[in-house]
């Protein structure tokens, strides 16, 4: 099968957004009750930030360089993170409601912005009618076949345990279709799963798709697919998405190979978290494992050694189809991990060391809203703070920096849709080529603590006799008998250096 991805992806840098905590407009009226702005999320508070705040600050994500946005979830639902769906069909009026997402939607794309929604098809909630149908009708219900219900609960007319004092002790849902009565994800009571098995589930997953896709919407990421362990529904999915708009895109949540899922029937691309890892276990001198394994999906992040992140890099380029690794979601953190900066102890050439390998790397890099001007944050719901507006809050070269970054992607096709080859590494120096056509750059990333020295051979990638210039604007390298001699790297820093296209 022929592997086909959008091609806009690979041109695209996203930046992430959890809508409650970003920005907030005072075009969307508030209920009362919510947390002060700047003061430390706690997990069930909510802070008012919606989609018309967002619509407010695209100068500031297009000074950026952004030029997608993937956001948390956004549809109705009694949560600040909004996992706990009731309504596929209505925006969050916290949110300011499906209005306030036709202006996002169109403000964006006059700025040629894509909007990607998080699609969360693998449960619901209590509040969800068909479930909540249950809890009023037990076996009555003709919405049974819905969810995973204890039937002999319900023919004993058992009442379901929705709201139980303690959480199931349980895991994958077994425990607590013996102790709620339903099989919830990850035993959670609140978060009942569907079963798509069921004809109607189905149907009805496939049409809020497709819905939001007529709306104007550029693709979906989707929560944690891989329970859904059905290949055909996802088959369909694409083929109903894909229908209604051919170049949207179909990113995955899976932390590990999924390969099974990336063989151009089912998804575009995954969120990139064994790149993740391997950035995290590499740049970081003096990683916070206590607070990294926090994160489930980070079990078994750990430092590594030169050969070990060469090998995992090559582990990763090599797992797809060359049109997936274009078109993979790559990411330093999320709103499911600490952040990059708190797993890194602060240490800011971490952090600028792994954005600017994100940057240089195949697929699309994704921001986590703030990374980019130092915005820490441990495990949620800490990771998940207010934006601060005061700009005196901000680290104003970090963001700087993440701006050259981004324009260095954009300007430079080899960055976006180039082969990589790696051409060094030993002594703590990571480098690398994209090069596409003639047009080649050459990654050098030293993360020791001392100056580093090192002679590259090039001449497989650019030639005898080429100039390079550094994309930094400190000066020229000649390739001399396909030889770049004598580079010198200042501790925990990078350089790149382009050939220009010719």
């Amino acid at each position: 099968m022929t592997v086909t991805t959008p091609g806009w992806v690979q041109d695209a840098v996203f930046y992430q957004i959890f809508p409650d905590r970003f920005a907030t407009s005072s075009r969307v009226s508030k209920p009362s009750n919510l947390e002060p702005w700047d003061t430390p999320p706690t997990v069930p508070g909510f802070k008012g930030g919606d989609l018309l705040g967002v619509a407010e600050k695209l100068d500031y994500l297009q000074d950026l360089g952004i030029t997608a946005i993937y956001f948390n979830p956004i549809f109705a639902s009694t949560a600040n993170h909004r996992y706990h769906t009731f309504d596929y069909y209505s925006v969050d009026p916290i949110l300011g409601g499906n209005v306030a997402l036709r202006e996002l939607v169109d403000t964006a794309h006059a700025r040629h912005i894509r909007i990607v929604l998080d699609g969360v098809f693998n449960h619901a909630s209590r509040g969800f009618y068909q479930f909540n149908h249950t809890l009023e009708n037990g076996a009555a219900s003709p919405y049974l076949d819905w969810f995973y219900f204890n039937d002999e609960w319900l023919k004993a007319g058992r009442s379901l345990d929705a709201y139980p004092r303690q959480r199931a002790k349980g895991r994958g849902g077994e425990s607590s279709l013996e102790q709620l009565g339903y099989k919830a994800w990850w035993d959670l009571p609140a978060l009942p799963k569907l079963n798509t098995h069921t004809p109607a589930v189905r149907e009805f997953i496939l049409d809020v798709a497709k819905h939001w896709i007529d709306f104007g919407i550029d693709g979906w990421r989707l929560d944690v697919p891989s329970e859904i362990d059905d290949d055909s529904f996802w088959q369909e999915f694409r083929r109903r998405v894909k229908t209604a708009n051919p170049e949207a895109y179909l990113v995955g949540e899976i932390w590990e190979d999924a390969r099974r899922w990336l063989q151009g029937d089912q998804f575009d691309a995954v969120m990139n978290y064994l790149f993740t890892k391997a950035v995290l276990g590499y740049f970081v001198g003096d990683l916070d494992l206590a607070e990294v394994h926090r994160a489930g999906g980070y079990h078994d992040v750990k430092p590594i050694n030169q050969r070990a992140f060469t090998e995992a890099i090559d582990h990763v380029l090599a797992m797809y189809d060359p049109a997936v690794t274009l078109a993979q979601l790559n990411l330093l953190d999320s709103h499911d991990a600490p952040r990059f900066l708190t797993c890194a102890r602060g240490d800011e050439s971490a952090l600028r060391l792994a954005a600017l390998f994100m940057f240089t790397f195949p697929g699309a890099p994704c921001v986590y809203y703030g990374d980019e001007i130092g915005l820490d944050g441990r495990h949620d719901p800490d990771c998940r703070k207010a934006f601060p507006w005061d700009e005196s809050r901000w680290n104003h070269g970090l963001r700087d920096f993440f701006k050259w970054c981004i324009a260095l992607r954009q300007a430079h096709p080899a960055l976006r849709r180039g082969a990589l080859r790696v051409l060094y590494s030993e002594r703590d120096i990571y480098a690398f080529a994209r090069q596409l056509d003639r047009e080649v750059l050459v990654v050098v990333l030293n993360i020791s603590r001392d100056t580093r020295n090192v002679s590259l051979s090039v001449k497989d990638v650019v030639g005898d006799n080429r100039v390079l210039q550094d994309a930094g604007g400190q000066g020229r390298y000649s390739a001399t008998l396909g030889t770049l001699h004598d580079i010198k790297l200042a501790p925990r820093s990078g350089l790149v250096l382009s050939t220009g296209v010719e």
